[in-house]
């Protein structure tokens, strides 16, 4: 009497079906498991909702500077891009703060010595409740360049100012070459000035 060959018994191999299946599951799932892990081993920063020409804090040098559109304390609107052609030093400071004050007699000083070769400096005021101090505190003080009220957006887009003094030195093209946190030495600033200069 002939045995009758079972359904799950393939001719070729001598594999069930069930355990054909299971090699193939296994397979598929061994497949997207190597996926998931090539996919997660680079160290690129986590992508999220930043605002347009938002600069992190790693690369706030050889990056185009993002331009604003922002309200001088004398009323008009100073438009960043309108400067390109100049080297231009952005100091975000307020006035409540100590080493804001201190270092702006050396941004005063550099204006004076650099203005008339094509160095330009904006005082970027983060002033909320002392808003209304800002031009009384740029005529005791004498400040001799063009400061602008910041807000949240601008901020956003230098990376987010994080403490003040920040400041960013851009080149003549526009694009960021150095940034520095806290209060420098004039030195610091002059010495890129100098050089972006060509003086």
């Amino acid at each position: 009497m002939t045995q009758k060959k079972s359904n799950n018994k393939i001719k070729a191999g001598g594999l069930s079906k069930r355990q054909r299946s299971w090699i193939y599951t296994g397979f598929f799932i061994g497949v997207i498991v190597l996926l998931f892990v090539i996919n997660n081993m680079g160290n690129e920063p986590e992508q999220g909702p930043y605002p347009p020409n938002y600069v992190p804090a790693a690369q706030r040098t050889s990056a185009q500077a993002p331009d604003f559109s922002l309200p001088t304390t004398d009323g008009k609107i100073l438009k960043l891009s309108s400067l390109k052609g100049k080297v231009v030093i952005i100091d975000f400071w307020a006035t409540w703060c100590p080493p804001c004050r201190k270092g702006i007699p050396d941004l005063i000083e550099l204006k004076k010595k650099y203005g008339s070769k094509g160095l330009e400096i904006v005082g970027v005021s983060v002033d909320t409740d002392t808003k209304n101090q800002v031009v009384g505190f740029i005529k005791d003080k004498g400040i001799n360049y063009p400061v602008v009220y910041g807000n949240q957006n601008v901020t956003e887009l230098y990376g987010g100012i994080e403490a003040i003094p920040t400041t960013f030195i851009i080149d003549k093209q526009g694009k960021i070459v150095a940034s520095y946190q806290g209060l420098m030495p004039a030195l610091t600033y002059e010495n890129h000035v100098r050089k972006l200069l060509g003086s």
